[in-house]
């Protein structure tokens, strides 16, 4: 079976399409990946990757086409919409003369924002009069509308029209998160295309360095510390000034320590506001560390940390970090609306406290600081069972084969 798959990010870029594609490949499926030269998240085209190299290869049996965009730089608003028209327009010239030369059996989409991908997907579908299967991760225009602050009607109702469009000549509608259905529902009778789909946790390849020893970061490097640990990306959508003002009520709880591991936007402001508050002992941003080394984190920390703004878009999604903690077995704390919350409630696995709540989520953190060990190991043995009955990768996979044959 000849599989084309759609996506704006690919190996080398980290994103959950990668083990689709190789675990078909794996499995004798003949797969096409079409997509972008790779420059997500730093903005600027990978190493060895460019407009004139490596813009075709061959990845672990999967053929990688590359489609030239504008890098998304620092990722300000007219260096993104130039980024997304820019593969957009490439996509959509390659693709007309591409499904001419090139029959597939199935076309399996991967869509991150924006939804233009979609379109050139439906466009080949309907050509080569193939199934179309599209594995929804990122709500549009609902997206647009929260992260992007874009309410005009004479912008969304086109872009209502153009997703209906798609949705209308999908197969199956694969959806991440089960707070999707009514959102994606809203715009017409789907719910016989509707599949859950979720994020499974990503596996954790290579060793850690030999140089690396936890001991060394504050405040790992004593015993005795309770230590709340959030670690991704330190961006606006992440409301972390919140987990700031829970960390400055607390700031007289000198055994409870908030560490920030990763990189991001905010990270500068979060640092300058933690020392305005004179949190100096009790919070600490360590930096980014090689993903082979997140275990180890998460395995010396008390309570691993998420949290998401109270915007619609977030509140209906199951962020994958939340798998990858659960996996890691260790007690969750989340501060978000709607599915998450509720995941972490179903799974027993933690605490949730609303979005921006930064009063409930000290009140929470001194709660779980006070329990045994007995009481958190269970939470975090919870939340591991949970992850292996219902979010593994390989149940994933059989679903899609299933899914595909």
């Amino acid at each position: 079976m000849k599989i084309c798959i759609f996506t704006n990010h690919f190996y080398p870029e980290d994103f959950k399409v990668n083990d689709i594609a190789f675990e078909l490949s794996k499995r004798g499926y003949d797969v096409t990946v079409l997509t972008a030269i790779p420059d997500y998240p730093k903005g600027k085209f990978y190493e060895g990757y460019s407009l004139f190299k490596r813009r075709k290869e061959n990845v672990n049996g999967v053929n990688v086409i590359r489609l030239p965009i504008i890098p998304r730089g620092k990722g300000g608003a007219i260096r993104l919409v130039l980024n997304y028209v820019s593969y957009f327009f490439c996509l959509s010239i390659f693709t007309f003369f591409h499904s001419f030369r090139n029959k597939y059996d199935k076309i399996f989409v991967h869509l991150t924002s924006p939804f233009f991908i979609g379109v050139c997907a439906r466009k080949m579908s309907r050509r080569q009069k193939i199934p179309l299967l599209f594995w929804v991760l990122d709500l549009w225009p609902e997206s647009l509308i929260s992260a992007g602050g874009i309410s005009n009607p004479l912008i969304i109702k086109p872009q209502i029209k153009m997703v209906q469009k798609v949705y209308n000549q999908c197969d199956k509608i694969l959806i991440s998160s089960k707070g999707f259905e009514k959102s994606i529902c809203e715009n017409g009778d789907y719910k016989g295309k509707l599949v859950y789909f979720p994020n499974w946790a990503e596996e954790i390849k290579g060793n850690v360095p030999v140089d690396f020893d936890i001991k060394t970061i504050k405040p790992f490097d004593e015993d005795g510390n309770f230590i709340i640990l959030f670690a991704g990306n330190i961006g606006e959508a992440q409301n972390l000034d919140a987990v700031i003002e829970a960390a400055n009520i607390l700031k007289e709880e000198k055994k409870i320590k908030f560490v920030f591991v990763g990189d991001g936007r905010r990270r500068e402001h979060l640092q300058n506001l933690a020392k305005a508050y004179e949190l100096e002992k009790t919070v600490f941003f360590p930096g980014r560390f090689p993903i082979e080394t997140m275990p180890v984190f998460m395995n010396a920390a008390s309570v691993l940390l998420f949290s998401l703004k109270d915007e619609l878009c977030f509140n209906l999604t199951v962020p994958a970090k939340v798998q990858f903690y659960m996996s890691q077995g260790k007690p969750i704390l989340a501060m978000i609306n709607g599915e998450g919350a509720e995941l972490v409630k179903e799974a027993e696995c933690g605490m949730a406290v609303a979005a921006g709540d930064f009063e409930g989520l000290a009140e929470s953190i001194m709660n779980l600081s006070k329990m045994d060990n007995k009481k958190l190991n269970i939470f975090g043995e919870n939340g591991k069972t949970f992850y292996n009955q219902n979010f593994t990768k390989n149940q994933r996979i059989e679903q899609l084969v299933s899914l595909l044959n």
